[in-house]
Formats: structure tokens, sequence, C-alpha cells
């Protein structure tokens, strides 16, 4: 959470404090008038990169709460303490912030120019989520939200905070409320001009702003999103177990990852975009709306398992700075790939993945120790000889099981 700006309004001048010691004096407020203000708003939203721009109350959603509690109860959030942690905050916006009056709901585009899903048949390459390939969409989001909060300070006054993925609000049933899309069944949100591409802000002010109507649900029968998950993450329409999502697997969970989803991840190596690629409202979304900033990377858009096995600490922090990725660390990547290279089934990362079995993080260890079993596991059975008796930490040591190996060598 971020208080950006407040005001106060002087004899002809307000003065806008921007933290750290520094104000700026602007005009007074130079409409009256909500409606016109609402339009003003999102018409320099547009301007300043955002696709979508909606307006709810601050008491919008409030059934999104029980269903909160309800996910919760179910653990479906697996490590993520912090859900849990300040839920009564994201439950409801004046939980956090009681002087909220008004939500102005941002989306900007992340539509990608190529199919998400067209290397899933290029084992040596790991494949990272669309929307962690460009720019950081924390900053570029952040860059213009404050832009946007600056404006509306110097246009009307009040107060605001700015929200960008990184405090306890509920971006998606409260941008649906404000109009801009609907939850799918995926749980991310839908709209009918962008599809299931679009990163949310959000900007609380004390203003009054009119409500736009809540956007219906377009969704219908289909269940294409639920059908091309791989790992069964949905118990049920509009609800993810995290514990079974690739995205949560590879991106928040730090430990070994479980062995049932192992063989389904494939060569994911960050995140997963099978169930918002195959959504049919992404035909409307037209890439020349994506923001430039998340246009991808050379370097990420098709990395090569082999240069990232061979990563150290350094190496990551060069390869994945100012990217989303770089939060996740070395180890967690290591291991992910070294999962991808298992899957591969390329004898030429075998030699990569058998210098991470000297690796010191366990987790990078493990996983290498997996990969080995499915990529030769006659070299599995020889390493083991040679490793298993000196290993100390005990996750590791169970993936030196002989059984398997047995397991492998019968694929």
């Amino acid at each position: 959470m971020e208080k950006i700006l407040s005001c106060h309004v002087g004899t002809d001048k307000l003065r806008i404090n921007l933290g750290a010691g520094y104000s700026l004096a602007v005009n007074k407020p130079v409409t009256d008038d909500p409606t016109a203000l609402r339009d003003a708003i999102r018409a320099e939203a547009l301007a300043l990169g955002f696709a979508a721009c909606g307006f709810a109350r601050a008491d919008a959603a409030p059934e999104s709460a029980a269903r909160l509690d309800q996910w919760l109860e179910t653990g479906a959030h697996g490590s993520m303490a912090w859900m849990e942690a300040r839920k009564g905050q994201r439950a409801r916006p004046r939980n956090l912030w009681p002087e909220a009056r008004s939500l102005i709901m941002l989306g900007m585009s992340y539509a990608p120019r190529d199919d998400p899903i067209r290397l899933a048949e290029e084992p040596q390459i790991g494949r990272i989520s669309v929307y962690a390939q460009g720019a950081d969409y924390h900053d570029v989001v952040k860059k213009a939200l404050k832009a946007l909060a600056r404006w509306l300070v110097d246009r009307a006054g009040g107060e605001l905070k700015l929200f960008v993925d990184t405090a306890p609000v509920m971006e998606k049933p409260l941008s649906a409320a404000a109009g801009i899309g609907w939850q799918g069944k995926h749980s991310n949100l839908v709209s009918r001009e962008h599809g299931s591409w679009l990163f949310l802000g959000a900007i609380m002010t004390s203003l009054d702003l009119p409500a736009d109507a809540a956007h219906e649900d377009r969704c219908g029968s289909c269940d294409a999103c639920q059908a091309a998950c791989p790992t069964g993450a949905f118990p049920s329409p509009y609800v993810v177990d995290a514990r079974r999502c690739i995205s949560y697997l590879t991106i928040e969970h730090d430990g070994p990852i479980p062995r049932e989803f192992r063989g389904p991840i494939g060569n994911r190596i960050y995140g997963c975009d099978d169930c918002l690629a195959v959504c049919p409202w992404n035909k409307f979304a037209e890439a020349a709306a994506a923001n430039r900033a998340f246009a991808a990377r050379a370097e990420l858009a098709a990395p090569e398992l082999c240069d990232l096995l061979a990563l150290d600490d350094a190496g990551f922090r060069m390869v994945f700075a100012g990217s989303p990725i770089k939060r996740i660390g070395r180890n967690r990547m290591v291991r992910n790939a070294a999962i991808a290279a298992g899957n591969s089934g390329l004898p030429a990362l075998l030699p990569p993945v058998r210098a991470l079995l000297d690796d010191p993080a366990p987790n990078v260890r493990g996983a290498a120790i997996w990969a080995l079993s499915r990529l030769d596991p006659a070299a599995f059975v020889e390493e083991r000889g040679r490793r298993a008796a000196a290993e100390r930490d005990p996750v590791v040591m169970a993936e030196w099981d002989v059984e398997i190996a047995k397991e492998a060598s019968a694929r």
C-alpha cells in the first residue's frame, strides 16, 4: 500500500504532499461536476497507457469477503500466509482505508503477439509466463498510477492511495464491480475488449465519484480454461487451488515441487498461461493495445534450459534485472529449470544437471536428482552410490530413494 498524495486547500492553491518533505502547489479544483470529472479521469487514464478504467463505490463487491473466507478455510492458498494474515483488510477496501469513498479500477494490456503455448513442444526451451517476459509490471503500472493520481489531485483535490498487486486489495472482484470485466472461471479478470490479458491497478480516493455498472459474467457454458489446466488446479469453476497451480508451484512455493506435479509442469519454468491462453475472449484482444514496456525481451521469450541451469546468483540478477522474475531468486529459478530438464528427455542436459548435484541449495540439489533419474536412470544409480550417504538434508535424501530410479527407468 502506498499513500502517494494528500492535498490541503488554502485560499487559492492546493498543496500536494509528495512525501519525503516535498510538496507541490497547484490550482484549486476546476470542476464540481462528478460525472464530468469521472469522464475526464477515464480519458486521462487512457492517455497514460491504461486500456480500461472503471469506477465503483468503496464498499463494492461485499460478497467477496465470504468467498475469501471459504477459500482460505480450505487451505487453497498454500504457503501464502500473507493472504490470511490481512484478510480483514483484503475483504473490504474501507477496512484498509476508512476514508475511501470511491474506487478507480484500471487495467493495462499485456496482450501477447505470439501464442503463449507455442513452445510447449520445444523441450530445450524454458517457458516463461507472458506477463513476466517484459518490464516489471509493478514499476510500469505504478508509474502510470502515480501520474494519474497527481493529475487527479491537481484537478479535483481530495486524498488517495494507489495499489498495484502489493497490498491486501482484491483487484479482480473490484474491477468486475467497476465494469471493466468479469472474473472468469479461471478466477482472473476477463475483458470483452482485452481478453484475459490485463494488469490491474487501483486508486482509492476520498472523492465521491459516480459508479459504473458492474460487468455481467460472459463465460456461459465454456469450460476451456478448466479443461486446459495440466494439473487440475480448478476444483470447481471460478475457484483455483493454488497448491495444484503451476504458477504457484514455480513462483510462490519455495520447497521441493510435489512429485505428482513435476511431469505435468513440462518445460514451464515461471508461471503458466494455459488457462488464460485458451480463453475465447482473447480473439478480441489486440497486441497493438499492449503497453510497449511489456514486449518480450529476447532473452526471456525463449531461454535455453542449458543456460538457466548454469546460472549463479550474479548471473541470475543480470539476466532478470528489471523483470518480476527477479523476486523469486536464483535457487527457485534453477530448481524450476532442473524440473523442466528432467521432462525434456534431452541427453545434452545431463552435464549441467549433474553439476547441480553439488549445489549448496537443497531445493536445487533435490530437483537435479529427480532430473537425473528421468534423463539417465543408470547415472542416477551411480551417483546415488557416491552421494546418498553423505547427504544430510532429509528432503534431498528422499530424492535418492532407489525406488525412484526404478520408477524412472520403467517410464
